[in-house]
């Protein structure tokens, strides 16, 4: 995977830690890690953004499947360690009925015996789109978890403009939305940016990602945010329905579009 970021151009990348489908996790190779720590380093690659596995739920209404979440993000932390000082993205998950604030409180349980194991990996918190009975589509939610959890030290947030656009949060006034993370999170916890285009309209509360440039969100838009001061120095990780090629092209487009301050 680093080999295909270095060939399109990119310094950063997004890996699963695990089948995002299922659970089950290759063996780590040792070597493979020692290879890909030399090749990062002499290409000037920067903070990774790992992916927890899309079935994890650490606020099921079903035990068994909040059990299933913990073990795995207990052995994802082992695995981060072998390489050093990245993050660690997972969706807060479904209610599943339960409400907000059950919802909330379960994924508190879950992180405060996580994170204490999250020696050299910072964990962070998903900003989604709010369908269905999803926790984390207000900026309320999350702080509120990072607000209980024990020790909040190693836990930060992924923002994604899809999600929050299609949660309600209008980017043609991006300064009033970074100013409201500011008052609600603090934007010392924004740590990576998914930058997604959205087919969907503004509050649709559907999660439909879109290549940069064709959805609803636009160009323009996303421009702003590569832009904005609150985001300066970010891993910019692109989810878009795209192929190698159309990543680089995306990456081209977004350069060509940034302004250095």
């Amino acid at each position: 995977m680093g080999i295909d970021a270095i060939s399109i151009g990119a310094t950063t990348f997004a890996f699963f830690t695990r089948n995002p489908r299922g659970g089950m996790a290759k063996t780590i190779d040792s070597e493979d890690v020692k290879e890909f720590l030399e090749l990062s380093s002499k290409n000037d690659i920067c903070k990774l953004v790992a992916h927890a596995p899309y079935t994890l739920n650490p606020c099921s209404s079903d035990e068994g499947l909040r059990q299933y979440a913990l073990e795995m993000m207990l052995d994802d932390m082992k695995r981060m360690e072998y390489t050093p000082g990245n993050y660690y993205n997972f969706h807060p998950g479904s209610h599943t009925g339960q409400g907000i604030e059950t919802g909330i409180e379960e994924i508190v349980n879950l992180l405060d015996i996580v994170l204490p194991t999250a020696t050299n990996t910072t964990v962070l918190l998903e900003t989604m789109a709010g369908k269905g009975s999803e926790v984390g589509s207000r900026f309320e939610e999350l702080a509120e978890i990072i607000r209980r959890v024990k020790d909040n030290s190693h836990l930060g947030v992924c923002l994604d403009t899809c999600h929050i656009w299609d949660a309600g949060y209008d980017l043609h006034d991006l300064d009033k939305v970074f100013h409201e993370f500011d008052d609600v999170v603090g934007l010392s916890r924004l740590k990576a940016i998914h930058i997604n285009d959205s087919k969907n309209s503004l509050g649709a509360h559907k999660d439909r990602h879109e290549k940069i440039g064709m959805g609803c969100i636009g160009l323009e838009l996303l421009t702003n945010v590569i832009n904005h001061e609150a985001t300066q120095n970010l891993p910019f990780i692109l989810e878009t329905p795209n192929e190698l090629n159309g990543y680089k092209q995306e990456i081209e487009l977004l350069r060509d579009n940034y302004h250095k301050n």
